[in-house]
């Protein structure tokens, strides 16, 4: 008699599968880089009609419960979809909607995640975390901002910075200190008191400035009160995003060697193709081996962060897996350059749309130095 937990995984494995082969499709047939190319340095940075699309394949609502809309599923299949997306360069604002879902899904407001929930999985709510204020660092207790108690509720000034998905975001998730504890609270993007401004990123996508001054956030929209249960609830959707992310970029860089392969096989120098000659073979053989690393710390810390591990545990996979993420793909997405010789570097050549989005993605919730540090600080704990 068959075993229920082999049935079960089975079961997913082929679910997973499925879910692959649709978001593949998806990004085959919806990838356009004429239209990238014009949407750069617009707002709001990515395709409404797309996003409309994906909620309504139900991909907004992967990680979300079932009572709220959502398909109850986990960050593998998530992770599926954004590694298929990113091929495509298709993935905004998905990854940076996922993580302002599970904030306020780990938050434990109950009223807030029904109110909130059922409109990310149809599109129609769009959340994002502002959380850093300042370069460089990841250290979610690095508050300035302040929420301060006022008749039940709380009044916060502050700014933030690299706000990832902001000019299409309907309210944020905001991270600031109530006497000195931090706190997670959402607010609408019209609320009063609200300023949005936008910088311009790497692949000339828009990251959002929020700037808040007195503005009010009654209790039944704290996220998370004030204390340890906040700071958990944020560094656990923190970890989930950066999964994400990871992701994201390995599918940038799978679409990024293969399409220096392609061009190996076409372009011919002395008679021959140049991908015959050994030394290119090489480089493309030690890139391949980037991926495939990529990959295997990937899935490595999908199978950890979808069980039940220790929050040192799941910081440690986290950054571990983002730190490979960001340095390969920024290593493929270069080295594609150089393999495509001179058209590599000129605007027509897509290789270069592939490598600024790397370095966006390299950046992004941190790059490969700040996890390594993040990394060693929790090995340290773990030691104690």
């Amino acid at each position: 008699m068959p075993d229920m937990q082999d049935i079960a995984i089975d079961e997913r494995a082929q679910q997973i599968r499925m879910l692959r082969e649709s978001a593949a499709d998806f990004a085959s047939g919806s990838a356009d880089m004429k239209a990238l190319r014009r949407r750069r340095a617009s707002l709001p940075g990515y395709d409404p009609g797309l996003l409309r699309q994906m909620a309504d394949l139900g991909w907004l609502g992967i990680v979300l419960p079932e009572a709220q809309g959502g398909l109850s599923l986990g960050l593998t299949e998530m992770a599926v979809v954004l590694e298929e997306l990113g091929r495509g360069l298709l993935a905004d604002p998905l990854p940076a909607t996922a993580f302002a879902a599970r904030a306020v899904l780990h938050g434990g407001n109950a009223g807030l995640q029904q109110r909130l929930l059922p409109g990310v999985a149809d599109g129609s709510v769009l959340p994002c975390v502002a959380w850093q204020e300042g370069v460089g660092g990841i250290d979610p207790a690095a508050i300035r901002s302040q929420a301060s108690a006022a008749d039940g509720g709380h009044v916060l000034d502050g700014a933030k910075r690299f706000v990832a998905g902001a000019a299409g975001a309907t309210g944020f998730v905001v991270t600031a200190l109530a006497d000195g504890r931090p706190g997670l609270f959402w607010v609408d993007a019209g609320a009063p008191g609200v300023t949005l401004r936008q910088e311009w990123r790497a692949d000339e996508t828009p990251s959002g400035i929020v700037e808040l001054r007195g503005v009010r956030v009654e209790a039944a929209e704290v996220v998370a009160a004030p204390g340890p249960q906040a700071a958990a609830a944020f560094e656990r959707a923190f970890d989930e995003a950066v999964m994400l992310a990871s992701a994201e970029m390995l599918g940038v860089m799978q679409a990024s060697l293969a399409m220096a392969l392609a061009y190996m096989r076409t372009r011919v120098q002395f008679g021959k193709p140049i991908g015959s000659f050994q030394a290119l073979q090489h480089k493309a053989a030690d890139l391949y081996v980037q991926q495939e690393l990529t990959r295997a710390v990937l899935d490595e810390a999908l199978r950890k962060l979808d069980g039940e591990v220790s929050r040192t545990e799941r910081a440690k996979v986290a950054s571990r897996c983002k730190a490979r993420a960001s340095e390969a793909g920024l290593r493929v997405t270069r080295e594609v350059i150089q393999l495509h010789g001179a058209i590599g570097y000129t605007d027509e050549c897509d290789a270069g749309l592939y490598l600024k989005r790397a370095l966006v993605l390299s950046g992004w919730l941190g790059n490969a130095s700040a996890h390594r540090r993040r990394f060693a600080q929790f090995g340290e704990v773990a030691a104690l």
